[in-house]
């Protein structure tokens, strides 16, 4: 059985300014505002376009989404920033509505989407949890009987009867994820907002969504933790520009994700104007690389680093994350570098024999001296680790991202 069904969905925005320039759109936004409605040209950046086109005066956030999701079912749903996702969920949530296209939901829907969205702000956690159970047609007796586990779970007790828009974001998310999960809806819609919370909190979180779906309830989930879409979803979309761009279980979404990506890869950057390149007024990046640009586990790989030191100090530390197409890092490093004419450089030597074949990135850290942080990139060069010597007595890839050569005893 379908709880929702979603054909030829389209949402459209207007590019630049919001002034319509013609009766007929300045009539459709009076009458939209009339009944409450979102206003039908509002204001999008142009780095929201999914076509740089400077004749165009619309872009379209969805173009021609269709799916099915059925009872029961955990739908993952990942994809680049801009791809599209926040976007389909706010009409899911009818927090916005499409441009064309239609949707068909059976069931309450509760979502928890941007912080700040679904409470009040000038009422107390204790009214936002009764307005929200009274949206989804819940009777005062229904809320009171979950209202201690509500507030247990979100671990905000003491603030209970103070209005939110004193909550820290933290706070804020753990009460709003609370509410969503246990006021029983048959749907529950959830975005990246969780990456919010703390460690903890997530897999807190994590294990109520399971026991959601185990209840028979259907989950749809945002998220750009790998891992987490893969433990705890039984589908998966992905979307790409504004379109779905491949669905199947969650492993195979996963999967085809990061065989997309890694046909993207980017071993170095170099830039040649400091004005251009990634950075602030204290550090500016001049280049990242990875030599050899396409090494084998049995290869000795050499990080090489520069960068515009414009700050007063005569050294920086520079540090790094490797992190592997699951998002999990793998291990970290860092040192100081000394600073001369300006610049500083260096190269980190990762030994031969350490990490296992795959696809990696690397995320950047620029501190002072005293580790004060002054800049930081995520994603600045994407690599490749190949086995080019595979063994042909294992039949398929060696788990885990380090494969280090061990010395054995055999007796």
């Amino acid at each position: 059985m379908n709880v929702i069904k979603v054909e030829q969905l389209y949402k459209q925005y207007q590019l630049g300014q919001v002034s319509t320039g013609t009766l007929s759109h300045d009539l459709n936004r009076w009458i939209h505002r009339l009944f409450g409605k979102e206003d039908p040209y509002e204001k999008v950046t142009i780095e929201n376009a999914r076509e740089k086109s400077e004749d165009s005066q619309y872009v379209w956030a969805l173009q021609d989404i269709n799916f099915e999701v059925k009872k029961g079912e955990v739908l993952g749903i990942i994809g680049k920033n801009g791809a599209g996702k926040s976007t389909l969920l706010k009409i899911l949530s009818k927090v916005t509505s499409p441009s064309k296209g239609c949707i068909k939901i059976n069931g309450r829907v509760a979502s928890l989407l941007e912080v700040g969205t679904g409470f009040h702000p000038e009422l107390t956690g204790r009214e936002n949890i009764f307005l929200n159970g009274a949206i989804l047609g819940m009777t005062k007796s229904e809320i009171e009987s979950k209202f201690d586990e509500i507030v247990s779970f979100s671990g905000v007790e003491k603030y209970i009867d103070t209005p939110v828009k004193r909550y820290s974001s933290g706070m804020y998310v753990r009460l709003a994820f609370a509410v969503a999960a246990h006021l029983e809806p048959e749907i529950l819609i959830v975005d990246e907002v969780l990456a919010v919370g703390d460690a903890e909190f997530q897999k807190k979180c994590l294990g109520k969504m399971k026991d959601v779906a185990g209840q028979g309830r259907t989950v749809i989930f945002v998220s750009h933790n790998l891992v987490a879409v893969k433990s705890l979803c039984t589908a998966g979309i992905l979307m790409h520009r504004g379109k779905v761009a491949f669905s199947g279980s969650a492993d195979e979404t996963v999967e085809y994700y990061l065989k997309s990506n890694a046909s993207e890869l980017k071993p170095s950057v170099t830039f040649q104007d400091p004005l251009l390149a990634p950075g602030n007024e204290h550090v500016r990046i001049q280049s990242v690389g990875i030599n050899p640009e396409l090494p084998s586990i049995t290869d000795e790989i050499e990080i090489n680093f520069s960068f515009w030191n414009l700050t007063e100090f005569s050294s920086l530390n520079l540090a790094f994350d490797i992190i592997d197409m699951n998002e999990e890092i793998v291990f970290g490093a860092g040192n100081t570098l000394e600073s001369a004419n300006g610049i500083c450089a260096g190269r980190c030597i990762i030994p031969a024999d350490l990490m296992n074949d795959g696809t990696y990135t690397l995320t950047l850290y620029l501190q002072t001296p005293d580790l004060r942080p002054l800049y930081s990139i995520n994603e600045i060069v994407h690599f490749e680790i190949i086995d080019r010597q595979r063994n042909y007595a294992y039949f398929g890839k060696v788990n885990g991202a380090v494969r280090p050569k061990l010395k054995w005893i055999l007796s």
